[in-house]
């Protein structure tokens, strides 16, 4: 039996056939890409949700040229490191399971025996990363609802996702282990030097977290060459500043034929306390 949980009752699903049903009946049809969808309208309150087909085709388009290899391959040790024969990983805010894939790839290469979640907000994202990994079980959900069993979870992963410490803290177990990507202070910079008359250095907030104890940060910092329009525009477009950019702005971007850009992350490790 899975972890994943019924969004109306909460009761334990098992597949039967081409679906999940809970105990009370309530069944969840598997799409042929293999994801379920189990986003109930009413926690989402919008009639489109997450990332749209742009950002998910920009995001998989530059992530698959290797830009952000050095965290996936952080992401992947860290991750192999903290879990067990038998664990569960989860990876809440999957989008199109670029990472979700590369740590199910490398938990495969250390012959550990793990199962491995995930889900997205976008059915658009999380039916690109079934296609892409059929052996992780993927859900169109929201973080602030996860449909997953109470202290379920081993690892969870949290990359550039919003964030939902009382969702999170109830589905791992205690003594769970919680890895976390955001952007550093200096992330992409030269990007923003570029486009924005008035750049700005992201805000790295506090690392303490109500509920998990802070056990690790791994600085990761490096520049990126961008040698095409194309690559220049697909990795704005997959950030949050795509669509908060006005006409000039866009402009600007679109007239750079090359750029060098730093690329800073903070990958972070917590201990569900």
């Amino acid at each position: 039996m899975g972890i994943f949980t019924c969004p109306v009752c909460a009761g334990n699903l098992d597949i039967s056939g081409n679906s999940y049903i809970c105990q009370n009946r309530h069944s969840f049809d598997i799409a042929r890409s293999g994801y379920v969808n189990l986003l109930l309208s009413k926690h989402t309150g919008k009639t489109v949700h997450g990332d749209n087909k742009l950002m998910v085709q920009a995001r998989r388009d530059f992530l698959e040229k290797g830009y952000y290899s050095p965290l996936r391959d952080a992401l992947c040790d860290t991750v192999c490191g903290l879990t067990k024969n038998g664990g569960i990983i989860f990876d809440a805010g999957c989008g199109e399971g670029y990472y979700t894939a590369a740590v199910r790839d490398k938990i495969d290469q250390s012959d550990i025996a793990a199962d491995i979640y995930g889900i997205d907000v976008s059915k658009i994202a999380v039916e690109a990363a079934a296609k892409r990994k059929k052996q992780i079980k993927f859900a169109a959900a929201s973080v602030f609802h996860i449909p997953a069993a109470d202290q379920s979870c081993d690892v969870l992963m949290t990359l550039f996702a919003p964030y939902c410490g009382e969702e999170y803290h109830r589905i791992l177990k205690a003594g769970g282990a919680m890895v976390m990507a955001i952007p550093g202070e200096s992330h992409l910079w030269q990007l923003k030097e570029a486009v924005y008359d008035t750049p700005y250095k992201n805000e790295v907030k506090p690392y303490e977290l109500e509920g998990f104890e802070h056990t690790g940060v791994q600085h990761i910092s490096y520049t990126i060459s961008l040698d095409s329009r194309q690559d220049i525009q697909s990795l704005f477009s997959m950030t949050p500043y795509y669509y908060k950019t006005g006409r000039k702005e866009q402009e600007r971007l679109a007239a750079l034929h090359r750029l060098d850009t730093q690329i800073d992350f903070q990958l972070l490790t917590y201990r569900r306390i």
